[in-house]
C-alpha cells in the first residue's frame, strides 16, 4: 500500500471526441497502476466536484455563469480549444474538486496526487489551451480560505508555460492578441536558457518550459526558466535544481503544488524538448527529494502529455507515482 493517496474518478475522462489531448489517459493510468502492483484499490479516493463557491475563489462570476449556462462566445470556445458541453463542465468541476482533496491529503500525509488536473492555462475570465478551470489555483485558494495554509508555491514542469497560473497569482491582465493555438503551435529557433525572476504575493510561481512554444505571450511567473529547443535530461535537471534552490531561498511555502507534465518528453507531439522517460522520472525524484528534505507537503497534478504513443504518456505519469513511492516510501 502506498504511503499517500491517489485522487481519481472515472469521470475525469474529458468528452472531447477525437483530439490531440488523450482523454482516455486517466483511465489507462489508473489501470496501469493497479495492474503493475504499484497501487492497490485502497490507495485511491474518489473526489466530489468543486462547489461553485470554490471555483469563484479564482474565476469571475461572469465566466462561471457562461460555463454553467453554455453561453460562451464562439471566440471563447475556440480559445479553449476543446468543444464545449455541459458534460465537459462537470469534468472540470470534478478535476478541481480532486485537486482540493489532494491538497488536503498532502497537508496531512506530506504528499498526495490528483491523477487529473493541472489545467494551468485557465485564466480568471476565460479558458485557453485545453483548460477550462484552473484546478490548482482553486485548490490553493480553498486551502487559504480555510486557514490551512497562508503561502503556497507552484512548480510547473509542463513543456508549456503556466500562463494562467502566472496571471492569476500576479493579477496580470493579458492584452488582446490574435487567437493563439496550443494544438497548432509552431517552434522557432531556440536561444540559450534564461531565468526570469520577479515575485510579490502569497503564492510563488515557478515555470520551467520551452521558450519557443505556446503560449506566444508569457506573463511573468515569480521564476520563469525559458528553455531552448531540444534541451536534454542533464541540462533540464540542472535548471530545475537551480530554480528550486532560488525559489526556496526567497520564499517559504507551506504547500508545493507540482504540475508534473509528461510533455517535455522527446517524442511529444506538442513539445520540442528532448527529455527521456528516465530523465522525466529523475525530474520527479529531484522535486520530491527537495520537498521531503525541507518537509514541505506536495500536491501533485499530472497535467499535459501528448506523446505519439499514448502508452508513453501513461508510463511517464505512472513513473511520477513510482518516484514518490521511492522518495516518501520510507517513514
Amino acid at each position: 500500500m502506498l504511503p499517500f493517496k491517489l485522487v481519481y474518478a472515472d469521470d475525469y475522462y474529458l468528452p472531447i471526441g477525437t483530439h490531440v489531448f488523450p482523454a482516455e489517459k486517466y483511465r489507462r493510468i489508473h489501470q496501469r497502476l493497479l495492474e503493475s502492483g504499484l497501487a492497490e484499490p485502497a490507495d485511491f479516493v474518489t473526489p466530489q466536484p468543486a462547489s461553485d463557491q470554490d471555483v469563484l475563489l479564482v474565476h469571475t462570476p461572469q465566466y462561471v455563469h457562461k460555463l454553467k449556462t453554455g453561453t460562451l462566445s464562439a471566440r471563447e470556445e475556440l480559445e479553449m480549444e476543446v468543444p464545449y458541453s455541459p458534460e465537459l463542465v462537470r469534468a472540470f468541476w470534478l478535476a478541481a474538486g480532486g485537486s482540493i482533496l489532494a491538497a488536503d491529503f498532502a497537508l496531512n500525509d506530506r504528499i498526495a496526487f490528483n491523477l487529473g488536473g493541472g489545467f494551468h492555462h485557465a485564466f480568471p475570465d476565460h479558458g485557453e489551451g485545453f483548460c477550462m478551470v484552473h484546478d490548482v489555483a482553486v485548490a490553493i485558494r480553498r486551502m487559504q480560505r480555510d486557514d490551512k495554509i497562508t503561502r503556497a508555491m507552484t512548480v510547473d514542469c509542463d513543456v508549456h508555460q503556466g500562463n494562467g497560473t502566472a496571471a492569476i497569482f500576479a493579477g496580470v491582465r493579458i492584452p488582446s492578441a490574435p487567437l493563439p493555438s496550443m494544438a497548432a503551435s509552431t517552434l522557432s529557433p531556440g536561444r540559450p536558457a534564461k531565468l526570469r525572476n520577479a515575485h510579490d504575493g502569497d503564492v510563488f510561481t515557478i515555470s520551467l518550459h520551452q521558450e519557443n512554444n505556446y503560449p506566444p505571450y508569457k506573463p511573468p511567473s515569480s521564476i520563469d526558466v525559458d528553455l531552448p529547443d531540444e534541451i536534454g535530461d542533464d541540462d533540464y535537471l540542472a535548471w530545475l535544481d537551480n530554480a528550486l534552490s532560488s525559489g526556496l531561498r526567497q520564499f517559504d511555502p507551506e504547500l508545493i503544488c507540482y504540475v508534473a507534465g509528461a510533455d517535455p518528453y522527446r517524442e511529444d507531439q506538442l513539445g520540442g524538448l528532448s527529455l527521456t522517460i528516465e530523465g522525466l522520472k529523475k525530474r520527479d525524484e529531484l522535486m520530491f527529494r527537495v520537498a521531503r528534505t525541507r518537509d514541505i507537503p506536495v500536491m501533485v497534478t499530472l497535467a499535459g502529455g501528448y506523446a505519439q504513443r499514448v502508452e508513453d504518456t501513461v508510463v511517464i505519469h505512472c513513473n511520477t507515482v513510482q518516484a514518490a513511492k521511492e522518495v516518501f516510501g520510507a517513514r
